[in-house]
This record gives structure tokens, C-alpha cells and sequence, in this order.
């Protein structure tokens, strides 16, 4: 064998090394895997701190991450992950379609930062593994003067999120078909439960003396007991006596009402189909399930309940994350706003100038 045909052989097998295509799997009852015992290992380990939503939200950025930069972990470097990020501000199919809301073309930035985050994520516990020594991920982009902060990598900006008006939650619950339907809705828009708290819903949860539901499958794995709007036991009680298969799944309190499925759980795409259902019959432009949530606390700040309160209903480990219902609550916003003109109308005289 000549030398050039050695330098060859050894240049594809050092290519070969580099190269790589995770393929997401997932067999029932454990961690989800991408073909690399690095990431697999990292996924296991996630696998017992996060929730499972979370885990497949994890290995899902890994394998997009991994497949744009075609190489394995610890090939990784900084410009790798930059060029990560051009290609997903890349216009998306072929570039015919716009966001309305900021008119890109390429994947939204909050959805570049959270797989960039998940990025991050891994390479921390890699360094922590003792594996590999730096992480290519940078933190920001140091600006020339080092006494200011540097520019973040993705610049999202904060939007509020969308809530119901009273008329398209009228709307919105009118065009439900099944009583099922309107103790699902109900526990969202009136009690601010997330969707995979609705579908984790037991019968052992259910409190009717103390009108409360105990929440079991939380966030992050937190429980709590939240009180319940009464109407959500009507509707619950119409459901259980009309709609529900009797040997249906008996943990769940939901469950599918017809077709091959009928009797097992809801799952999270037939809520959705439910919503997406009575959008299209209530001629609604949006009303997701987070939407009702969001809904829910923006009414009951409105009508006076503490931010503390609302924590508490919400589930929320951070005050902070509850003061986005500050903003979304216009009388409150309103109502602080002429208290202070009122003191200062003594300041002012009628010309605006300060007296």
C-alpha cells in the first residue's frame, strides 16, 4: 500500500468517526435515545431530574442540533454552534412562509434559545463528566469594552401572551358538543389548569366536599391542591352519569368517548383536536389550552386576587413568572395610573406646567 492510498484510508476513517446522524428512539418506559453514548448517557441522566414532556423536548433539540452540525459531541466547537444558529434563521420551506407576528421567515428566536440552552445544557454535564474540556457554547457576545454586558447570542423579544375576551370564552364553551368537553375546558379557563394537569386528572384527585382537585402530575413534579369553580362538578357529574364508557380506563377521570380508542386516556393531541374543533364552530381565531391559563389569571387578577394567590393556583415556583398577569390585567394597569394622576393633578396646574 502506498503512502498517499494510507493517508486516504485514514482520512475517511477519521471522517467516518466524525460524522454523525442521531436518530431519535424511544422504546416504552425509558430514556429516549439519539445513537451516541454520550448524548444517550446525557439523556439518562436528564431522564431522572426532568419531567417526560421535557426529556423528549430535550433529545428532540439534540438531534436537530446534531443533524445541522453533523458531528458528534465532543467534535463540537464554537463555530460549529454559530453556524447552528445562521441555519436556523434560515427561511423555512423554500421561503414561502412569514410569521405574522414579526414577519421572519427562519424559526422563531425563543425556539433558537431553548435549543440552544439544551445545548448548553449537555456540555456542562459533559465538562462536569470530565469529558470534555471547554464549552463551545458561548454565553454572549463580548462587546469591546469589557465593563458592559455582552450581546446576548439570540435576541427574543418578550411578547404578552394572548387571552379570551369574555365574548370568545362565551363563544368558545357554547360550541363544545360533549359535557366532557366542558369539565376539560372548565378546569382551564376557570381554575387555570395545564393541559397535561387536565389529562392527568384521577378520580382519587377529585374533591367534591371541598369543591378542590388535587394536582399530582404538576410541573416540574410538584403537587398542589387548587379550589375548583362548582360548575366544573356539574359538568363532571353529567359526563360520569352520560358520556363515559363504563370500562373505561379506571384511574383517568378523561378518557376517549368513541372510535378504536374509547375507554383509554385522553391524550394531548385529542384535547387539542377538542379545542381546534370548537375554535372552527365558534369562528375563533385562537383559544389554545395555555391560552385558557393565561385567561384564567388575567380574570382573577382583575377581580382583586393577590399575586400571591395566583401563584399558588398557578403553580408557579417564581413570584416573577405571576407578574406577567400584572401587564395582562388592563384595570390594574389603568386603576394605578389615575390614582397617581389624581396626587399629582395637585402639582400640575391645567397647562401641564408644575406649580
Amino acid at each position: 500500500m502506498t503512502g498517499s492510498t494510507m493517508w486516504s484510508s485514514f482520512s475517511w476513517l477519521e471522517l467516518l468517526m466524525e460524522l454523525f446522524v442521531p436518530v431519535l428512539a424511544r422504546s416504552r418506559g425509558a430514556a429516549p435515545e439519539l445513537g451516541d453514548a454520550l448524548l444517550d448517557e446525557y439523556l439518562r441522566f436528564t431522564a431522572a431530574r426532568l419531567r417526560p414532556n421535557s426529556v423528549t423536548a430535550q433529545a428532540f433539540d439534540l438531534k436537530v442540533f446534531f443533524t445541522v452540525v453533523g458531528k458528534r459531541p465532543l467534535a463540537v466547537g464554537t463555530a460549529d454552534v454559530l453556524a447552528f444558529i445562521e441555519a436556523q434563521r434560515q427561511p423555512r420551506r423554500g421561503g414561502n412562509v412569514v410569521r405574522l407576528s414579526d414577519g421572519e421567515q427562519g424559526l422563531a428566536a425563543s425556539t433558537i434559545k431553548r435549543r440552544l440552552a439544551t445545548v448548553t445544557s449537555l456540555f456542562d454535564y459533559l465538562i462536569a463528566r470530565g469529558v470534555c474540556e471547554r464549552q463551545p457554547v458561548p454565553r454572549s457576545i463580548t462587546p469591546r469594552t469589557r465593563s458592559l454586558r455582552g450581546a446576548p447570542l439570540v435576541r427574543a423579544p418578550k411578547r404578552l401572551p394572548r387571552i379570551l375576551a369574555p365574548g370568545e370564552a362565551v363563544a368558545l364553551t357554547n360550541a363544545l358538543r360533549t359535557q366532557r368537553d366542558l369539565a376539560m375546558v372548565t378546569l382551564m379557563l376557570r381554575a387555570g389548569l395545564r393541559r397535561c394537569e387536565v389529562l392527568g386528572v384521577r378520580f382519587t384527585d377529585i374533591q367534591p366536599g371541598d369543591q378542590r382537585v388535587f394536582i399530582c402530575a404538576g410541573k416540574g413534579g410538584h403537587e398542589r391542591i387548587v379550589p375548583v369553580d362548582p360548575l366544573f362538578f356539574t359538568h363532571l357529574h353529567a359526563y360520569l352519569s352520560l358520556e363515559r364508557p363504563r370500562d373505561g380506563d379506571g384511574e383517568r377521570v378523561f378518557v376517549v368517548l368513541k372510535g378504536p380508542n374509547r375507554g383509554r386516556p385522553l391524550t394531548a393531541a385529542g384535547l387539542d383536536e377538542v379545542l381546534a374543533g370548537a375554535r372552527r364552530r365558534a369562528g375563533l381565531a385562537h383559544a389554545t389550552c395555555h391560552e385558557l391559563r393565561h385567561t384564567c389569571f388575567t380574570r382573577l387578577r382583575e377581580a382583586g386576587m393577590s399575586l400571591e394567590a395566583i401563584q399558588a393556583q398557578a403553580g408557579h415556583a417564581n413570584l416573577d413568572t405571576t407578574r406577567l398577569y400584572l401587564h395582562l390585567s388592563n384595570d390594574w394597569l389603568a386603576d394605578q395610573y389615575r390614582d397617581a394622576m389624581t396626587v399629582l393633578a395637585d402639582i400640575y396646574d391645567n397647562n401641564g406646567a408644575v406649580s
